[in-house]
């Protein structure tokens, strides 16, 4: 029998929630002696009109990479910085978020667990089509943390 690290996934999208999912794994991480994926997935679906035609320019695009980069690293620095916590690595994917999360960076990366917040960034995408948390939670290839408190167990407060 093969002893594997245990690998977490936090997905983020900026959001608070997102950020205190980020702060939980990471302390779960330290704990536990497990490896952290951080992953941002960039929407491409916002990208696309009826046709297939792109609605915005590669530049944009290419601006959107380098943000979620520089998050990315940001949050990285917080980790070294607030836990001396270095097994982490960032990604950044396109495509569906809801895809992304559940099934095709599992299936790369061998997460055991993904540890998301209870509410992202896109509250018209979660009234029209459900949430991506929602979805990833039912459809998972991995258990799913939902975190729903601050870092001293404070419920989170809704964005209005």
């Amino acid at each position: 029998m093969t002893n594997s690290k245990q690998s977490i996934l936090v997905p983020v999208d900026g959001s608070e929630s997102a950020e205190r999912a980020f702060d939980k794994a990471v302390k779960i991480a330290k704990r536990d002696g497990a490896h952290v994926d951080v992953l941002n997935v960039i929407d491409t679906r916002q990208f696309m009109g009826e046709m297939q035609d792109t609605l915005i320019s590669g530049d944009t695009i290419y601006q959107m990479t380098q943000d979620s980069e520089e998050y990315l690293k940001s949050l990285q620095k917080w980790a070294k910085d607030n836990f001396d916590f270095e097994d982490l690595d960032y990604h950044i994917r396109y495509g569906s978020p809801k895809r992304i999360v559940s099934y095709d960076f599992i299936k790369d990366h061998h997460n055991s667990l993904i540890v998301m917040g209870a509410t992202g960034l896109n509250a018209v995408e979660r009234m029209l089509m459900g949430s991506v948390t929602e979805y990833v939670n039912q459809h998972a290839l991995a258990d799913v943390l939902i975190v729903r408190t601050d870092i001293d167990n404070n419920p989170i407060k809704p964005k209005a």
